[in-house]
Formats: C-alpha cells, sequence, structure tokens
C-alpha cells in the first residue's frame, strides 16, 4: 500500500526581526516528499510529528504560525539550536585533531 497520499509536509523560516516563523512550504503526497527531500539535500533539520504537521497545515502560506504553536516550535528551535552548537564543536575538535570526520552521516 502506498502511504504517499498521507504524508503531510511544512517548511518554516524565521528570518531576523520576526515575531514568529512563517509557513513558506507545505504541501501533501509528492509535493510532501520533494519538501522533505529538498530539506535533507541542504541538511535542513527535518523534525517528524504528524499532530504539530496537522496544526501547521491550517496556516496560509506565508502566514506566521499562531501564538499557540509558539511553545512547541520554540522547543524546536533551542532543541535545534543545541543539537546545531554541539556539531559545531566536534567539528572543531576534529579539526584539531587533523583528521576530518562529517557531522553528517
Amino acid at each position: 500500500m502506498n502511504h504517499t497520499h498521507h504524508q503531510q509536509a511544512i517548511a518554516l523560516a524565521y528570518a531576523s526581526g520576526d515575531f514568529a516563523p512563517k509557513v513558506v512550504a507545505k504541501g501533501r503526497g509528492l509535493i510532501a516528499e520533494q519538501i522533505i527531500a529538498r530539506a535533507k539535500q541542504s541538511n535542513v533539520f527535518v523534525h517528524e510529528s504528524k499532530e504539530l504537521v496537522a496544526l501547521l497545515m491550517q496556516v496560509d502560506l506565508d502566514d506566521h504560525i499562531p501564538p499557540a504553536l509558539y511553545q512547541a516550535i520554540a522547543e524546536i528551535l533551542s532543541w535545534l539550536y543545541r543539537l546545531e552548537e554541539a556539531q559545531d564543536e566536534e567539528n572543531q575538535a576534529n579539526a584539531d585533531d587533523g583528521v576530518f570526520k562529517p557531522a553528517y552521516s
């Protein structure tokens, strides 16, 4: 059974000066697959949460996320920031020992 038509994806962007992240792409099925593939190709973190995606699918394209979702998105962004910081530290440590070890497998 093909589950492609059930898949949904949302892309958020948060620019300096914005009061909240914006929905910059969203789709179902093949469009969702393309959103996820482009994110992965660009080393952009992909968070999987059907419940959060279902809520964000209700937000119009180019609109900011609603205040009710600020906390959930802030927690993901905070976790992602810490993850990227740890990878930067690991990359720096790897550079210091003269051996290159990619952060992504």
